[in-house]
């Protein structure tokens, strides 16, 4: 597969008015640390109108499940759901997952969102470095836990610039 393409990726669900929260380790590269991440993790609104938009995002990207040599792809009663849906894309891949931090969907974290610039007139929701660390923090598992150092490091500049 060739390189990832996440900036790509997050155009075209933007583009199709998908309502959803940037989290994981490419909510803090956006905000500028110095990590790195092997796929895209959404949380999504969902409602039918957002999950339906979704799809069609979806669809634009070729999504279809990794490790499934079907080659299947999501439908809106697997979207509409709380669980993780593990896709890989013509962009990468990219985790769609319903909720996350113990049932959190996306209403509970858009007030530890911020809106971010994309260009070309697109904008998204991203996770806020501080809640994503305490995400991190409660699930304690090394990949999060090595990530920490990095993004307690660029809160701090971050709280410098203000």
């Amino acid at each position: 597969m060739d390189s990832p393409r996440y900036r790509d990726a997050l155009i075209v669900l933007a583009s199709h008015d998908v309502e959803f929260i940037l989290v994981g380790v490419l909510s803090a590269v956006v905000q500028g640390a110095p990590v790195t991440t092997f796929d895209v993790d959404i949380v999504h609104r969902r409602s039918a109108e957002n999950v339906e938009r979704l799809l069609r995002a979806l669809e634009e990207m070729d999504a279809t499940y990794r490790g499934d040599s079907r080659k299947l792809a999501p439908t809106a009663s697997h979207l509409i759901g709380p669980g993780h849906q593990l896709l890989r894309t013509t962009f990468g891949d990219v985790d769609c997952l319903g909720e996350i931090d113990g049932g959190r969907d996306y209403d509970a974290l858009l007030s530890d969102s911020v809106d971010v610039a994309l260009g070309d007139g697109h904008h998204i929701r991203v996770l806020r470095i501080g809640a994503l660390i305490g995400i991190k923090e409660r699930a304690g598992r090394p990949k999060d836990i090595a990530a920490l150092p990095a993004l307690r490091a660029t809160l701090d500049e971050i709280a410098k610039k203000r």
